[in-house]
């Protein structure tokens, strides 16, 4: 972890951004750390929308009541908790595949637990009985959890911090492309897979999760061919008190340590950040199964219009942070996330209509692609590579656990209040954001660009 003052001195030296630099600043995208993580993002993006969005849209079309589909978002609080196992992730070999290394091991593993997961959910039928797409959906949460704690440390310990924006960026571009995929993929096979019959086909989402799972493929290749980053030496733990110290405590305590009062701050900043955006993301699909849009036409603008411009976003924003600074653009993210939302409260009230839900979902998607993509370098930049899968799990996991837990109440504001306030309130719940990154901007040295 570079020293603040000599990070302001490193800003304050830099030159100014000419035409021959921003080219140059976008060929790092080819390079083969950038076009590895981009392989590795498919992998770790595909799990998410089959166990929140997709499987949201799955829910309700098989007739199961909003508020329920809330609370079963609570499956993502797995993602929240990722940092009471990431000590285990960071440290503990793994027997018979601990030849491959230490990060490389683990995603095997978990890749291999999500791609069971998927095909547990591709045989249940959630209008039979919730309780097995439950518990599957709970095992490829925890899968894709595991996923993301080797992953992050994977990302952060293969470059410098100045490379960490545009690795970021190549990690988002992979996982829009796998949101793609398991967004429009899965219902596009779905509704091939059905034929001319309407609503709830239980054959035909079996097909399409089963697709899903023969698709982690993708990810498992990736590691097997991929160098294991140069492992850090560690001294030996004299006993299991010493390993649990070194392994456990000690990542938590370097971060208040270095940070010291203003941690308060940091990780304020981090446990709402995404809110606006994870909260009313909850309730996208449901939204658009209620107001009339087909499967086809939500695979094609919500997963693929709206992945694009994301994928758009975060190739902007990766650029903007590194030749501007991730606080200027952090600050940008979140405002224009917020205000996005208030597209979709219009649009409630607007009605079916394709052309205006490719412009909301459009305007909404760039906006969280440029936050998502500034928020991974902030956080890549406040861990120490001596701890970084656990202190990134850490913070990663606090970046959801708060917006998780109320997007668990989404079904029954809509139920009582409709989706339009329900859209202006998530909204409303970016403001406090716009005041924590300006303190942060103020605050803390490292940050400062």
């Amino acid at each position: 972890m570079p020293n603040p003052t000599d990070t302001d001195a490193k800003s304050a030296a830099a030159p100014a951004p000419t035409p021959a630099g921003w080219l140059a600043a976008w060929h790092v995208y080819l390079e083969p750390a950038s076009l590895r993580m981009l392989a590795l993002g498919f992998a770790a993006g595909l799990p998410l929308l089959l166990v929140l969005g997709t499987l949201s849209f799955r829910l309700r079309e098989a007739g199961i009541d909003r508020a329920t589909i809330g609370h079963l978002s609570w499956v993502g609080l797995a993602y929240g908790f990722k940092w009471a196992w990431a000590p285990l992730v960071d440290r503990l070999p793994l027997p018979g595949l601990n030849r491959l290394g230490q990060r490389r091991s683990w995603l095997l593993l978990a890749q291999g637990v999500i791609a069971a997961g998927l095909v547990g959910m591709a045989l249940a039928d959630p209008r039979e009985a919730l309780g097995p797409i439950v518990w599957c959906a709970l095992c490829v949460a925890f899968g894709s959890a595991t996923q993301d704690i080797a992953l992050d440390a994977f990302r952060i310990e293969s470059a410098d911090t100045a490379h960490q924006g545009a690795l970021a960026a190549s990690y988002q571009a992979g996982y829009r492309i796998a949101m793609i995929w398991a967004g429009a993929g899965v219902l596009w096979i779905a509704a091939r897979a059905q034929g001319d019959a309407s609503g709830y086909d239980a054959a035909a989402w079996r097909v399409a999760y089963l697709v899903m799972a023969a698709s982690m493929a993708v990810g498992m290749v990736t590691v097997l061919f991929s160098r294991e980053p140069v492992p850090r030496e560690l001294a030996p733990a004299k006993n299991l008190a010493a390993w649990l110290r070194g392994a456990v405590v000690e990542p938590f305590s370097d971060f208040l340590r270095r940070w010291r009062w203003q941690a308060v701050l940091i990780l304020s900043l981090i446990a709402c950040y995404r809110i606006s955006d994870v909260v009313m993301g909850i309730m996208a699909n449901p939204f658009y199964v209620d107001m009339g849009y087909t499967k086809d036409e939500v695979a094609a603008v919500t997963k693929v219009y709206g992945v694009v411009m994301t994928l758009l976003g975060a190739f902007i924003g990766g650029v903007l942070s590194l030749r501007l600074g991730v606080m200027r653009v952090l600050m940008a993210g979140a405002a224009a996330s917020a205000a996005s939302n208030l597209l979709f409260a219009w649009l409630a009230g607007h009605g079916h209509d394709v052309a205006a839900l490719i412009a909301v979902v459009s305007a909404d998607n760039l906006a969280s692609g440029i936050a998502s993509a500034a928020f991974i370098a902030y956080l890549s930049g406040l861990t120490n590579v001596a701890y970084s899968a656990t202190q990134y799990a850490l913070l990663s996991s606090l970046m959801l656990l708060l917006p998780k837990f109320v997007a668990g109440f989404s079904g029954d504001f809509v139920n009582a209040y409709g989706y339009a306030n329900f859209f202006t309130g998530t909204a409303i719940l970016g403001l406090p954001v716009l005041v924590l990154v300006w303190a942060a901007g103020k605050t803390l040295p490292a940050t400062k660009t």
